[in-house]
C-alpha cells in the first residue's frame, strides 16, 4: 500500500488519516503473464494501480490485427477509461506480459469515495487529466515521429518494455512493421 500512498501524493497531498479511510476499498489481486485484466466486449469494473509488473492495453483493428496502444508499468493507473466511466462494453483489452501485483478498486466504491472526499475528487480530477494529456501525446507521436523517433523515445521513457513486451506488441505500439523494428533495433545498436 506504501507504493499507492506516493503514487497518490505525487497528486494531492493526501494525509495519512485519509489515505486509512479510503485503502479499505482497494483489493489485492494477481494477474498471471497472458492473463487479463479488461477483455473487450466486458464492462470495465475496476481502475487498477500497478505495484508490480506490466500490462498492455490493445484492440483489433479492421483486419482483427491486435494493436498495442500502451504499455502500462509498475507505480502507474490502468483502466479502460471509456467503458469505466461510461459503464458500456470495452473496446479494449488489457493484458499482463508478465505476472503483475495489482491493487484494484469498483467503480462503485471509487463513485462512494469522490462523493466522500474533496481530496478524491480532486485525484480523479487529477488523473483525468494526465491521462488526456497521455493520449493527445500518443496521438502527436504517431503522426509526427518517424519510426526510428518513436523507437527512441520508448527507449527512453520505457526502456524497460523493450525487454518485456514481444517484437510483435512493440511493433504494433510504433505502428511499424516488425522487419521495420528489427531494422531500427539494428541501426540504434551500431
Amino acid at each position: 500500500m506504501e507504493s499507492l500512498k506516493m503514487f497518490l501524493r505525487t497528486i494531492t497531498n493526501i494525509s495519512d488519516a485519509d489515505f486509512e479511510n479510503t485503502i479499505k476499498y482497494f483489493q489485492s489481486q494477481h494477474l498471471a503473464k497472458n492473463s487479463y485484466f479488461v477483455l473487450p466486449g466486458k464492462i470495465c469494473q475496476q481502475v487498477a494501480f500497478i505495484k508490480k509488473g506490466t500490462l498492455r492495453t490493445y484492440y483489433l483493428n479492421e483486419n482483427a490485427e491486435e494493436v498495442t496502444s500502451c504499455f502500462c508499468i509498475e507505480n502507474s493507473l490502468t483502466t479502460s477509461y471509456k467503458s469505466f466511466i461510461l459503464q458500456q462494453p470495452s473496446e479494449l483489452a488489457i493484458q499482463a506480459i508478465e505476472d503483475t501485483e495489482l491493487l484494484v478498486i469498483d467503480y462503485a466504491d471509487l463513485q462512494n469515495l469522490y462523493q466522500q472526499s474533496v481530496v478524491w475528487q480532486k485525484i480523479g480530477r487529477t488523473i483525468a487529466e494526465r491521462q488526456y494529456i497521455v493520449m493527445e501525446q500518443y496521438a502527436s507521436v504517431l503522426c509526427n515521429e518517424t519510426a526510428k523517433e518513436k523507437y527512441l523515445r520508448l527507449l527512453k521513457e520505457q526502456p524497460s518494455i523493450l525487454n518485456k513486451a514481444s517484437i510483435a506488441d512493440i511493433a504494433t505500439y510504433l505502428g511499424v512493421t516488425r522487419r521495420t523494428l528489427s531494422r531500427i533495433r539494428k541501426e540504434v545498436t551500431q
